[in-house]
């Protein structure tokens, strides 16, 4: 059988709801195959182990799980609404601040769409806001911490560029950095977004006080170090990724179990196989797309790509709106892990060749594909918030269209303007 009908023959059953890992896993294994190098693609999962740092996407997740648990989540919004709630729109900028930091930690938006859409969804409609902007919200601002630090996709993407050979290089550091200022600007258009919305809400005259948000941060006092904690050790570089993540993860740990007594040692078997399941899912696809990158490579595929790019584009900005609309295509389709697996072996050096900087590039590519979330015809969130809220997913995606159309036009901001990425950087 040919190599074409083989990779054919797999793309069918991809359609027919073959697992993705096994899908490009099939792939590379037939294609180095043909290219001679029978074992190369099982040799990528022994390597994970050489990856350095890589013990910080369990350790992080792990963490983020038992935040998930315990009533971190009630604290956060007591907090956010305390510091906001007295806004037009206040509840809502609540709803789009705390599903934001919640996803940067668990780094999973689906786990924000259940455990504060729980929250946040009933106490939107009962303070008046229109049930269609109510599900959109939540549905969509599950997606938005994914810009700021720890989110795994942040660290997945600087794990897999550091050792591509560009100039200027990337790391992880770097990373969190880029994410700041992007991130902030998603924020801020939908909290512009939802003071107008507010505006039709019935008020509820609740004004600024100052005693409930001392008693807010006073009962978040165990929660509100850890981004301080997480920024400063890494910025300063007095610890590495996986030494924050280690610390980060026996913190909570010790909070949630020991201090706040939130989880019994009896919860912790099963959060710990919840957060697992993930990370070996995350780990599956790094090894499967990481052998088909191999194959990408030993066929010069970056190389023809460019040659064939090159032909019809000639600037910087051309190359971007391109790559917009290929990545938002992508994050339709493929889960973001697998996609910045095996799209950042074959776009760094493409994008390099159009002085685009690494860092720039993987905030183009998280805030493209984080859309992918709650894009149809896949979109996660929409199928996850239709299950938790007893809702078609059509009314969903009408739920969320006006919050693709504000998203999307920051992600040309964030895309025409690198500056706003490199700026943290010192670049720009």
């Amino acid at each position: 059988m040919s190599l074409e009908l083989q990779i054919g023959l797999l793309l069918l059953l991809a359609a027919l709801g073959m697992p993705l890992f096994a899908v490009i896993l099939g792939i590379a294994l037939v294609g180095l195959q043909a290219a001679g190098y029978e074992q190369a693609a099982l040799t990528e999962f022994y390597g994970l182990g050489d990856m350095p740092g890589l013990i910080a996407i369990p350790l992080f997740t792990l963490a983020g799980y038992l935040l998930s648990e315990s009533g971190a989540p009630k604290r956060l919004v007591r907090l956010s609404d305390a510091l906001l709630g007295s806004l037009p729109g206040g509840l809502a900028i609540v709803a789009i601040v705390a599903c934001a930091f919640f996803t940067a930690f668990t780094g999973a938006s689906g786990v924000t769409v259940v455990a504060m859409g729980a929250l946040l969804y009933p106490a939107l409609k009962a303070a008046g806001y229109p049930d269609r902007y109510s599900l959109g919200l939540v549905t969509a601002a599950g997606s938005l911490g994914l810009l700021f630090a720890p989110s795994l996709p942040l660290i997945l993407y600087g794990f897999i560029a550091a050792p591509i050979a560009t100039n200027p290089t990337v790391s992880v550091q770097d990373l969190f950095l880029a994410g700041l200022l992007p991130g902030a600007l998603m924020l801020v258009v939908l909290s512009a977004h939802a003071m107008w919305v507010g505006r039709a809400v019935p008020s509820t005259g609740k004004a600024f006080d100052a005693r409930e948000l001392w008693a807010a941060v006073k009962d978040a006092r165990w929660e509100l170090p850890l981004p301080v904690v997480v920024l400063a050790a890494i910025y300063q570089g007095v610890l590495a990724v996986s030494e924050v993540a280690a610390l980060t993860a026996a913190y909570v740990l010790v909070v949630t179990v020991l201090v706040r007594r939130e989880l019994a040692f009896r919860q912790l078997p099963g959060v710990m196989a919840e957060a697992m399941r993930m990370v070996g899912a995350i780990l599956l696809i790094l090894g499967a797309a990481r052998a088909l990158s191999n194959w990408f490579i030993d066929q010069d595929v970056p190389g023809r790509l460019y040659a064939l790019v090159s032909n019809h584009i000639d600037s910087p900005l051309e190359f971007l709106l391109v790559l917009n609309v290929f990545l938002l295509v992508v994050g339709m389709l493929v889960d973001i892990f697998s996609a910045i697996v095996i799209l950042t072996p074959l776009l760094m050096p493409l994008a390099a060749q159009f002085g685009v900087h690494p860092a720039h590039l993987g905030i183009v590519m998280l805030a493209n594909l984080q859309l992918g979330y709650f894009t149809p015809p896949v979109g996660m969130n929409l199928f996850i918030a239709s299950y938790r809220f007893k809702v078609p997913v059509t009314t969903l995606v009408r739920a969320t269209a006006p919050f693709l159309l504000l998203l999307g036009a920051s992600v040309l901001v964030i895309t025409w303007w690198p500056a706003l990425s490199l700026g943290l950087l010192g670049g720009g």
